[in-house]
């Protein structure tokens, strides 16, 4: 079924109210790519021998060791900088779900594809 053609005065509303979806949509977006953007975490790994800080994408930003690691094997520590790394990306997906779910919505179909595109950057 056709729906009726909208008189001139209906028209504007019903493109009136379509502006106000649209820039509200945008208004959201730019505020959960502002706070994905300052999104840092920072995780230790369970030894306390190392700390790594990433951004929202899982990239890697600052390490620090502790003195810690001059009485254990240099694997070990390798181990301890990719354990913290683990850590850190499972928080930073949770916190960006919890942006992306507070600024678009639960469920909202964008949301699920930023989600989807962040968890495959935070995956690799």
């Amino acid at each position: 079924m056709t729906e009726p053609l909208l008189d001139p005065d209906s028209s504007r509303e019903y493109l009136r109210d379509w502006k106000g979806r649209v820039d509200r949509a945008a208004a959201a977006t730019q505020a959960m790519a502002d706070r994905l953007g300052d999104l840092r975490i920072s995780a230790v790994d369970g030894n306390g021998l190392v700390e790594v800080t990433i951004d929202s994408g899982g990239v890697l930003i600052d390490v620090r060791f502790t003195e810690r690691i001059q009485r254990v094997a240099p694997d070990v520590v390798s181990r301890a900088v990719m354990t913290a790394l683990g850590i850190a990306r499972r928080k930073v997906a949770a916190l960006s779900k919890e942006i992306i779910d507070e600024t678009l919505g639960p469920g909202s179909a964008a949301g699920r594809a930023i989600e989807d595109r962040l968890r495959g950057a935070v995956d690799e």
